[in-house]
């Protein structure tokens, strides 16, 4: 959905936490790079192994991107203008059924469920059904009612860089804008608006070095932003659109919602009191919503150099953000349990901000080959500051969005007046680290690093953590017998192991926390009506609980060939997290929540291999590179009494139990539950299996589960893994062509061995639910299917069990890119301009998958960070034609 981040893993999952990598803008830990344009992006690297991160300490257990934005550089004054505007669409759309193709399933579903006779629906809606079966209408597709077609999409930015030998600049201002694919009539949005300035100026040289410099990174951004449900089963439009009933019409005759009223004047009422209009609910209950956001990412530096190659650097990093948020909620009525009264308006906001401080001293050293690079430093890191507040009323003076203001309601109203507000959770981050590099003729490398880092999330006894690290590497190639030969222009073989800590959970949990709540009120003393303020343990504390380290071991080396035409990379590692953290469940009945404890630990190991091939044959360039990995993650640790975590029930219906589960020997959050073997054709297969049975009274057409353990049983103990969210191999391609003024390039990606766990019905929520045309291959009759088990009433044995019904497979491979373009300035060489290239974009316009689905990308994982592969109406990536210029003055 516009607006939302991605979901960014490096070399697996490694903790159950939080999982992100730590992001450092310009020098500044911890930012944010969706408040970042594209085009004010410099450079990004990303650190894989443990060694290479090390520097960074804690936060850097997922490993550490590093993203650098563009500065000014030497000579005469450059203006760029970057832009494009798009247009989105669906890749694709799920089938659901249409009006008389449900009627038909739901009167076989009722026979089979014992009800005796057909639903005579010529009765209960005489209206909507004389037009259903003289083809005026198919009743309503939700998904192609709420479709935005050709949705827009642009960005705009403008740059502006120069400088002389004792200062240069860069100043960029930038505009995205883009509508969601999904959610007409209140389709998503999300605009961002950016100014970036970044300097660094000579304060005083000796004709030799820069004896004093100081310099600045600058970015602000501001975000507007509106959006629907995206989360769970019951806080989700998408799905909500794909198990809304056919039957139900969007508009009345006057052009206005399909109502209650009209749900009753049709005599869908009549058939349930649950059939209502889920575009009206998204739009009234959850669409007239929007959300502000400011940040500000700075960074200030000061560099002394006092002789030549020692460098005193101090750097002052300050981060702030503020949000605001408004939501509007009409009274309406949809169904008997689809109803508010009264209408409400919901207001927030907030502020805060978090600074660091770092000094660094480096001296480099170099004589007779020997090059040697020393960095002592320290550093420390505070957030937390600012506050919170939001409330929400009801019986708004006057309607609509506009007036969504908590001063446009009117008293207060029980049961609705909330009120929230306070500080946000501090922290703070103490470090000091040193690293030592050395190489002889560059040949023979060594790097060292120690970092010591103390976080207030832990107890006295428990805030240091220390993380070292060594790598080394050999460029073979400088050696005499391979410097002049003819095949292997470079071949260099690396070696690292290090270690990197995590601290990122909710402070003061080696405390007993009191909370204090309206909701634990109590009597006390002869007056039985008035109500003391109580007071409870909120968790229950751990002051044992300390960092979670992660230890990477790597190999790798990298090679040229054909005078560097041909570059290869290959990487093997194997990553441990020992002593992960997470929040111990506890049994209702000992009141407070558990504490973080360190539970276990998580191995992710495998391989990275790169190459490409870069080649030009006089005005005519090309490119080609291909890279492919593979990671296998497994708990090898668990440190609590149970074994394992699992997920609560009703996941994906009403009644089903646990879907995933972290456990040893299996990758983190796999998918649990029965494997079956196929469905009963007959009666005398089912008096032929031997093997148990799920079902009390098995019928043919019940689906056969699969006795895992031999015991001749099948009960809860067969229940296994049934599907693994995470890939084992993931591909990226990508080809580059160049002849004089013109570009053509494609790129794409792979995600191969991985499982999705689907289910986009609650068969036990509602009967009047619709299905996607899947549900037309069931089986209904010897021979009619062997996946699809019969109709069966409400949540049956054969899918309130969660089973490998509802497991497909994931692979994919995606044209993430197409462009072409053609630079004007060959053709008008005498053009007062630089660059004059107009492109064209298609981006996302071909996937190759078997999953049903809308998009095999899924990263919902039932709100875990963890769990990922749950697809209950996943909001899809669309895919857009551009048409952009790129201007250089």
């Amino acid at each position: 959905m516009p607006g939302e981040g991605f979901q960014v893993n490096i070399r697996g999952l490694g903790t159950i936490g939080n999982s992100a990598p730590l992001y450092v803008i310009d020098g500044v830990a911890g930012g944010d790079i969706n408040n970042l344009n594209p085009s004010d992006i410099e450079s990004i690297d990303v650190l894989k192994d443990a060694a290479s991160g090390a520097i960074y300490g804690a936060r850097a257990a997922n490993g550490v991107i590093l993203v650098t934005t563009k500065s000014g550089k030497l000579g005469k004054i450059q203006v760029s203008y970057d832009g494009f505007y798009g247009f989105q669409n669906l890749v694709k759309k799920p089938k659901l059924l249409n009006a008389q193709q449900f009627i038909e399933i739901y009167n076989e579903e009722r026979v089979i469920g014992g009800a005796g006779s057909l639903r005579d629906f010529s009765q209960a809606i005489p209206g909507l059904y004389q037009k259903i079966t003289s083809g005026q209408w198919n009743g309503t597709d939700w998904i192609e009612q709420i479709s935005n077609k050709n949705a827009p999409i642009q960005n705009h930015a403008l740059n502006i860089s120069g400088g002389s030998g004792q200062s240069v600049f860069s100043l960029g201002f930038s505009y995205a804008g883009q509508e969601g694919i999904l959610g007409v009539p209140v389709q998503p949005k999300h605009d961002r608006y950016t100014v970036r300035l970044n300097s660094d100026h000579v304060i005083y040289n000796n004709k030799e070095f820069d004896v004093i410099k100081i310099g600045q990174t600058f970015n602000y951004s501001y975000r507007n932003r509106s959006g629907i449900a995206i989360g769970g089963m019951y806080w989700n439009d998408i799905r909500n659109m794909l198990v809304g009933s056919p039957l139900v019409p969007a508009y009345n005759n006057a052009g206005e919602f399909y109502a209650r009223a009209d749900v009753q004047a049709s005599g869908l009422e009549g058939l349930s009191p649950r059939i209502y209009n889920p575009m009206a609910q998204m739009a009234l209950n959850r669409g007239m919503n929007e959300t502000q956001n400011y940040n500000v990412n700075s960074n200030a530096f000061l560099e002394i150099q006092p002789v030549k190659d020692l460098i005193f650097r101090s750097n002052f990093g300050y981060r702030m953000f503020a949000d605001s948020h408004r939501q509007y909620e009409p009274a309406y009525d949809l169904a008997g349990d689809v109803t508010l009264t009264p209408g409400r308006i919901n207001q927030s906001g907030g502020t805060g901000y978090a600074w660091t401080f770092e000094n660094t001293l480096n001296y480099s050293l170099k004589k007779d080959g020997h090059n040697v690079d020393l960095l002592v430093g320290q550093s420390v890191e505070k957030w937390g500051y600012g506050s919170h507040l939001s409330a929400t009323n009801a019986n708004p003076t006057f309607d609509g969005y506009k007036f969504a203001y908590l001063n446009n309601t009117d008293g207060l109203t029980s049961g609705v007046t909330r009120t929230v507000g306070g500080p946000h959770p501090q922290g703070a981050l103490a470090s000091f680290f040193g690293r030592v590099n050395y190489d002889y003729m560059e040949k023979y490398m060594l790097t060292l690093v120690m970092r010591a880092d103390g976080s207030s999330n832990f107890a006295k006894g428990n805030q240091w953590g220390y993380f070292p690290s060594v790598s080394a590497g050999w460029v073979i190639t400088e050696e005499d017998f391979l410097k002049d030969n003819s095949v292997v222009d470079f071949l260099k073989f690396r070696a690292s192991w290090g270690q990197n800590g995590n601290a990122d959970i909710d402070p003061f949990q080696y405390l007993s926390l009191i909370a204090f709540n309206k909701d634990n009120n109590y009597r006390f003393g002869n007056d039985r009506n008035k109500m003391q303020l109580g007071g409870y343990p909120a968790i229950l504390p751990n002051e044992d609980v300390s960092w979670e380290t992660s230890e990477q071991l790597n190999f790798g080396v990298d090679a040229f060939f054909l005078n560097s035409r041909l570059q290869a990379t290959f990487d093997v590692y194997n990553k441990t997290t020992r002593d992960w953290l997470l929040r111990a469940p506890v049994a209702d009945i000992q009141g407070p929540q558990g504490a973080f404890v360190n539970a276990g630990d998580i191995e992710n190991k495998g391989y990275e291999l790169g190459l490409r091939w870069s080649d030009r044959i006089q005005d005519f360039n090309y490119s080609a590179h291909f890279n492919l990995s593979q990671n296998k993650n497994e708990v090898t640790r668990m440190g609590d009494n149970t074994g394992f975590i699992e997920s609560n029930g009703n996941v994906i219906s009403q009644g089903t139990d646990p879907v995933w589960r972290v456990q040893v020997g299996y990758p983190v959050g796999y998918f649990y539950g029965y494997k079956t073997e196929g469905v009963f054709q007959n009666t005398q297969e089912i008096t032929n299996w031997k093997n148990g049975f799920l079902q009390a009274d098995p019928q043919p057409g019940d689906l056969i589960f699969s006795d895992t353990n031999g015991d001749g049983v099948v009960d809860a103990s067969d229940k296994t893994l049934i599907g693994n969210p995470h890939p084992k191999h993931r591909i990226g391609f990508g080809i580059n062509l160049g002849y004089k003024g013109l570009d053509f390039s494609v790129t794409g990606k792979g995600s191969f061995g991985h499982q999705i766990l689907q289910s986009y019905r609650s068969f036990a929520d509602n009967e009047f639910h619709n299905y996607t045309t899947e549900i037309l291959g069931r089986w209904t009759g010897e021979g009619t299917s062997n996946k699809l088990p019969r109709m069966t009433a409400g949540n049956g044995v054969n899918r309130i069990n969660v089973s490998d019904l509802y497991i497909e497979d994931g692979d994919f491979v995606k044209i993430t890119d197409i462009t072409l373009g053609y630079d004007f300035k060959r053709l008008m060489p005498k053009i007062a301009l630089q660059q004059v290239r107009l492109y064209l974009t298609g981006k996302n316009l071909w996937t190759i998958t078997n999953y049903s689905g809308m998009d095999p990308e899924v990263g919902y994982g039932d709100e875990q960070p963890f769990v990922s592969g749950i697809d209950l109406g996943f909001y899809p990536a669309p895919k857009s034609i551009l048409i952009g210029i790129n201007l250089k003055f």
